[in-house]
């Protein structure tokens, strides 16, 4: 079994710059120890290379004055940690450019983009093509490396500073995309136009091309190398972060850890994932660091949702500006090094599986997000699957309740097939919302086959609209209020058949002035269509409205419809406040573990200590009810009461500090 494989990852990279190398090895082993590492990730080559490379067009630093690769990965090795080796290959020094021109990206104006003497290359280029193998052969055919991981991967069109400089012109990506498409490249990036449609299909074949490449290079090397990137073809560990940006707009995502983890960790049963924390408050701000509690539940939301630790600092340790997130970020590793025969293989014990869009480009993805929230929120357990990965992932969905197809207004003949038949053949009740599946003609049919709906047309005029939310029975969460609002996008469609029509739709009407603010009507559309055995379509975007304002009206509107047709039954309840984050996963057969994020020090902007929460009740079903039940907290390092009922194991968590981590050890 490759070394990867136990997916109980503790990796520190040390982002280095070319002044770090001649940095002390020694001492930064001795600060790993202090994490608890097991993975280190140090710069290898491309913009400079870190080691006495021979090849002619490898810049090396000047600052280099020894083989501080070998070093590095010799005593890594020699205090029983792996190392990763890592490359970046959009940008070179500024003296390449001079003699190999053709390398390079170039914009519309046919202009290099030069960014303080390092210069864009190009995906297409003969630098990433041809030049960036032989990098990569040099150092596996003369280094012991155990992975190789490569930055800012892919079609790169941004400098430092955020500056776009649009696609790229450079004649390589003129003279393949003209051979694939017989055109030229699209002038903008309109998504409605054929021909940028055609060069996002495009930058996917090439990109898959360069890792085919690689992957087939590396592996005929040594199939014990990892390959390592922000992408998922032909990679084993997947990289992705946890980041934050100052002109980023809000809402602040507070489940950036978890989304990013569980998009991988329940799409593929071949890959890891490994989530980066990256201290750094911006990209232009490298030395300051995040709330240490920022980073503690990213780190924690990581391991709990099925992944090891990622921590990413720029340089060295030795003279870092902030210690305190050092600190912060080591209490989690310890703890995870201690307990980690629990953690790396967690089974699903979802309810529900929501369905993330391939292309958030085109689809919607704050409907997607907000249903994240909500999910998160209301503590319903839930697998994510990537839209792409819908028919591969086919035999596990059929394990859940309910699917949810948030905002995907266009999916293949496979998926649409596989929600055909997890709804036809399996019993899983399938829920979309916001306009999804009303994309183009053969979405549409299938719109039908599932809901029985018909779709005529959207309307934006809808301000100020409402729906009205007059079944007490559905809409349980609304005793005292009728109307909810719509925003600014709504579906006509025609329902038919036997199911339920709800949340009839009141019409526009005048807001103002006050005198003037009456005459709204009930028309006859209707907000959802709702059978407890299929399924329901709502026509509108609820999530989306949620991810943005936070009403609690739209989240109570969907779990409601959930709660409807799932008659209540989850794997597990809690009275437990929406601020706390709670995972409920199977270690194996006897054993499951419940671990609880308190998430209460977050505002929506800001991360602070926690407010300790008391007394949490817990109720375990899906077939425990009448078994003896062990809990024993790894946190706390104490056993945790629990009693046995009809309705399954009861606990009681008696305060929530930050973390808590409780393994259930069942018996008959």
């Amino acid at each position: 079994m490759a070394w990867w494989h136990n997916n109980q990852l503790r990796l520190i990279q040390n982002n280095l710059r070319e002044i770090d190398a001649d940095l002390d090895v020694d001492l930064l082993i001795s600060q790993l120890k202090q994490f608890d590492a097991n993975v280190l990730m140090l710069n290898a080559g491309g913009i400079f290379a870190f080691y006495p490379s021979k090849l002619e067009h490898h810049y090396v630093t000047p600052y280099l004055k020894k083989d501080l690769l070998r070093e590095a990965i010799d005593k890594a090795h020699a205090n029983g940690m792996r190392f990763i080796a890592r490359f970046d290959f959009s940008k070179t020094h500024e003296s390449l450019f001079a003699d190999k021109p053709e390398w390079y990206y170039r914009t519309k104006e046919g202009k290099e983009v030069n960014y303080h003497g390092i210069v864009h290359t190009c995906i297409n280029g003969g630098y990433q093509q041809e030049h960036s193998l032989k990098i990569i052969e040099e150092v596996l055919d003369s280094y012991a490396v155990d992975g190789i991981f490569f930055n800012m991967f892919g079609y790169q069109t941004k400098d430092y500073s955020g500056n776009d400089y649009g696609l790229c012109y450079c004649d390589n990506c003129k003279r393949r995309f003209r051979a694939m498409y017989g055109t030229g490249l699209p002038e903008n990036r309109d998504p409605n136009n054929e021909v940028y449609q055609q060069y996002k299909k495009f930058q996917s074949i090439t990109t898959k091309e360069i890792l085919d490449s690689v992957h087939e290079m590396v592996k005929r090397k040594n199939p014990e190398i990892a390959l390592c990137t922000y992408h998922t073809h032909q990679v084993d560990i997947v990289r992705n972060e946890s980041n934050t940006a100052l002109h980023r707009p809000h809402p602040v995502w507070q489940y950036s850890a978890s989304e990013n983890v569980k998009s991988i960790e329940d799409g593929w049963d071949d890959k890891l994932i490994s989530n980066c924390c990256i201290n750094a408050i911006d990209l232009t701000y490298r030395f300051t660091g995040v709330s240490a509690n920022e980073v503690q539940i990213r780190l924690y939301e990581s391991i709990a949702s099925g992944s090891g630790l990622d921590f990413c600092i720029i340089g060295i340790f030795d003279g870092y500006p902030d210690q305190e997130n050092i600190t912060a970020a080591q209490e989690v590793y310890r703890f995870h090094k201690e307990n980690e025969k629990y953690f790396g293989s967690l089974g699903s014990m979802a309810d529900v599986a929501l369905i993330k869009p391939d292309s958030l480009d085109r689809a919607n993805p704050q409907e997607y997000f907000g249903w994240f929230k909500m999910l998160k929120e209301q503590h319903i357990q839930f697998d994510v699957v990537p839209q792409g990965r819908l028919s591969a992932k086919l035999e596990q969905l059929k394990g859940v309740q309910a699917v949810i197809v948030p905002g995907i207004r266009n999916m293949d003949n496979a998926q649409l097939a596989a929600l055909k038949e997890l709804q036809h053949s399996s019993g899983v009740r399938i829920m979309a919302t916001g306009h999804a599946l009303t994309g183009d003609e053969r979405n549409r049919e299938m719109l039908y086959e599932l809901f029985q709906a018909k779709y005529r047309e959207t309307i934006t005029d809808t301000i100020p609209a409402y729906l009205e939310t007059s079944d007490k029975e559905v809409f349980r969460s609304f005793p005292a209020r009728d109307w909810v609002i719509v925003g600014e996008g709504f579906s006509k469609m025609s329902f038919e058949g036997d199911q339920k029509t709800l949340l009839p739709f009141v019409l526009p009407s005048t807001f103002g002035p006050p005198e003037r603010a009456y005459g709204h009507q009930r028309s006859s559309e209707y907000g959802v269509g709702v059978s407890r055995e299929r399924g329901a379509y709502l026509p509108w975007e609820a999530g989306t409205l949620y991810y943005r304002y936070g009403y609690e009206d739209h989240k109570r509107v969907l779990t409601d419809l959930l709660h409807y047709m799932l008659d209540g039954r989850y794997a597990v309840t809690t009275d437990a406040p929406q601020a706390v984050e709670l995972f409920y996963n199977k270690i194996d057969d006897s054993k499951h573990m419940l671990q609880l994020l308190n998430l209460t020090g977050f505002n929506g902007v800001t991360y602070s200590d926690p407010i300790a929460v008391a007394g949490i009740q817990i109720v375990v079903g899906h077939g425990q009810a009448g078994k003896n039940c062990k809990a024993y907290s790894l946190m706390r390092q104490k056993y945790v009461p629990t009693c046995s009922n009809q309705e399954g194991i009861t606990l009681v968590v008696e305060t929530l500090e930050l973390y808590d981590a409780i393994v259930l050890e069942f018996s008959e």
